[in-house]
Order: structure tokens, then C-alpha cells, then sequence
């Protein structure tokens, strides 16, 4: 982002798709359904960085059963709009040989970066992958994956906010937000 103003215009000239409010009951309903699929198996949860950051600091304190945590880092954007070259930066630390592993993302868009992170966490030997978006792009045409579990539907939208930039910036604000 170029500056300060820049970011307040797209802000400000931007669409709230979905409340703090609605974000907060989404997380709750999706920590519920995690615990009933996965609760007796002691899985790994791989957060997706930088954009599951903010949904997985909120989910991990509402799953209440043993687990153990790791993060990779996968990226498809950088800080443009428009999807690009797959770029690993981290892959999982943690052994996942035999493992349940649960991986939690921002947004599934295309599904291209949730695809290449099952097949990577399957090769090395997992037991089974979940996947856990908090954002489920709703777009035309066929996706490699489909999430396990789903936070919110949006629309085919550029969206930011709740862990999704815009640019670089807004990935801090409690809502969801679409450009015009």
C-alpha cells in the first residue's frame, strides 16, 4: 500500500459483507464442528501464513481438546489482487508421518494453495488432512479441493479483513469487506 490515505480510501469505500458479529458466530460453529470430527484424535493443525494468522488465533482457544501446532508458509499473491506462482516459504516443521493433520487457511479462493499443501502434507506421510477455511470463495468454476469445514460463504468478490489484505494492508480488521 502507498500510504495511509490509500488505505483509509479503500476502506472507506468498501463494502462490509459480514459483521465482527457474524465473523465471531461463524468461528464459534466451525470450532463446534472440529471438535466433533476431530476432537479424540490428537491432530497437528497447520496454520497457513500470513492470512490464517488472525482466524487461527481465534480458533485454537475455542478448541478445546490436545493438539499439537505448526504453521506453513505458502503464498499465491504477495501483495497483488490476482492469484500467481506458488511460493513455498515454510514447509511443516513438525513430523506429520501418521499424523491427523488439520490445515487452517484465510480464504479458499481457486483452491490451488489448499491442493498443493494436501498433497505436500499426504506425501509426507500424513494419516489424514483436513482442511479449514474461514472463507469459502463462491466462484464458477470447479475447485482441486473442497473444504472440511467452512466459516462463511462470500461471493466472487475481492474481500479482505479477519486475516485478508487488500494490498498489503487490512488484515487486522475484525469484519469482513469486499472492493466495489
Amino acid at each position: 500500500m502507498a500510504n495511509v490515505a490509500e488505505a483509509r480510501g479503500i476502506l472507506n469505500s468498501s463494502d462490509i459483507l459480514f459483521t465482527a458479529e457474524e465473523v465471531n458466530a461463524a468461528v464459534d460453529r466451525m470450532a463446534a464442528d472440529i471438535t466433533r470430527e476431530l476432537g479424540e484424535s490428537y491432530p497437528l493443525v497447520l496454520s497457513v501464513m500470513g492470512g490464517a494468522v488472525v482466524f487461527t488465533g481465534q480458533l485454537l482457544p475455542r478448541l478445546i481438546f490436545p493438539l499439537d501446532f505448526d504453521y506453513v508458509h505458502v503464498s499465491r499473491y504477495g501483495d497483488k489482487t490476482q492469484g500467481g506462482e506458488l511460493v513455498w516459504k515454510t514447509a511443516p516443521k513438525e513430523d506429520v508421518r501418521d499424523r491427523v493433520v488439520l490445515v487452517l487457511d484465510d480464504i479458499l479462493d481457486e483452491g490451488h494453495t489448499m491442493a498443493a499443501i494436501r498433497d505436500k502434507v499426504l506425501a509426507m506421510g500424513a494419516k489424514a488432512f483436513y482442511s479449514g477455511v474461514f472463507a469459502n470463495k463462491l466462484i464458477s468454476k470447479d475447485k482441486p479441493i473442497k473444504a472440511d469445514f467452512v466459516g462463511i460463504d462470500v461471493p466472487d468478490r475481492y474481500v479482505f479483513g479477519y486475516g485478508m489484505d487488500v494490498r498489503g494492508a487490512w488484515r487486522n480488521l475484525p469484519a469482513i469487506h469486499a472492493l466495489k
